[in-house]
């Protein structure tokens, strides 16, 4: 199918700016000698629309035809420490519509021991949002949701933020006629996942569903059986991504399972947020969930190559995309 243009909004109401200290072999409560640090600008939604920006300007096809696809950033930002958000999506093309807040955007740090594959988060508090502040940016994502193929709410809730803010969204932007996805945990998706309108695309980790659901899935079966019952509910693809495994994607057209390549890991972070622009790309493109599946898993796997929220090149991704093995499930 021939691409076509798009417009994505997401939204990050809980950015980090994340430092990456690269440390191989640290021992905890030992003083470690660090190789290297790395900052970067993140948060769910801000690395999906990275990931986004970076597949539109690998899209050899789609810009052969004039027909880059828009990228929008919206969320909190505090002012204190903007700047590396800022660069970032100018850097990008992404338009940046972040609400400005007062004070500093939390901070995240990954310890990455490149000896033994592993990554460790320590992220601190974020910004407080206020009630003021919340109708501000209703306001901004309901002018840009007006315009939107897809609108994306993505990552953990600050506080000052009601459980069921993403279910309130959802409902409000899908009356709306927008394709909405949902990639977020605990409080925010047990409620999104309860509530009377799902999102289109719902992307949780294993361990996320059986929390969300308030039981263990034992077995292939029993995560295909959930999934079908959240697309009888409403939603259009589930994803549920299990790690170093892969990912089952459902749809209503066919169920499959994605086992990635091996790869060498640089950092797994921002690897679920490739995993979900993947799959907004496919559904733009209007992939079936075999091609959707291989994509998704190529973006996930490229994305863990490198440090920071970035695609590997054209033949890099191709390269991946070709050795992701996609069964039936």
């Amino acid at each position: 199918m021939t691409a076509r243009p798009g417009r994505v909004v997401t939204l990050t109401l809980n950015p980090a700016l994340d430092l990456t200290v690269r440390a191989d072999g640290w021992q905890r409560g030992q003083v470690n000698a660090g190789q290297d640090l790395h900052q970067t600008a993140g948060g769910k939604g801000v690395n999906v629309a990275s990931i986004l920006a970076d597949w539109s300007r690998a899209d050899w096809s789609r810009a052969a035809q004039g027909d880059t696809l828009g990228v929008t950033a919206t969320g909190l930002l505090g002012r204190d420490n903007a700047a590396p958000f800022e660069a970032l999506l100018l850097d990008k093309g992404v338009t940046d519509a972040f609400v400005r807040v007062n004070g500093a955007t939390r901070v995240g740090i990954k310890l990455v021991d490149g000896a033994a594959q592993e990554t460790t988060d320590l992220n601190l508090p974020g910004l407080s949002a206020t009630p003021a502040t919340l109708a501000e940016l209703d306001a901004v994502l309901t002018r840009l949701g007006a315009d939107a193929d897809v609108v994306v709410l993505a990552g953990s809730l600050p506080p000052g933020v009601p459980a069921d803010h993403y279910a309130t969204l959802t409902a409000g932007l899908r009356r709306a006629g927008v394709f909405v996805a949902l990639d977020t945990s605990g409080p925010a998706l047990n409620a999104a996942l309860a509530a009377p309108v799902l999102p289109d695309l719902i992307k949780p980790n294993i361990h996320e569903l059986e929390t969300a659901l308030g039981r263990p899935l034992t077995g292939d079966a029993e995560i295909l059986a959930a999934a079908r019952t959240l697309l009888d509910r409403g939603a259009r693809t589930v994803a549920v991504s299990q790690g170093e495994r892969g990912a089952l994607i459902v749809t209503a057209a066919g169920a499959v399972f994605a086992r990635p390549p091996r790869v060498t890991v640089v950092s797994t972070v921002g690897a679920g947020d490739a995993m979900v622009a993947g799959l907004i790309s496919a559904h733009l493109d209007g992939l079936d969930p075999a091609a959707a599946a291989r994509r998704a898993t190529a973006f996930s796997a490229g994305t863990i190559t490198l440090l920071g929220p970035h695609l590997p090149a054209p033949a890099d991704l191709n390269a991946l995309s070709a050795q992701v093995e996609v069964t039936t499930a």
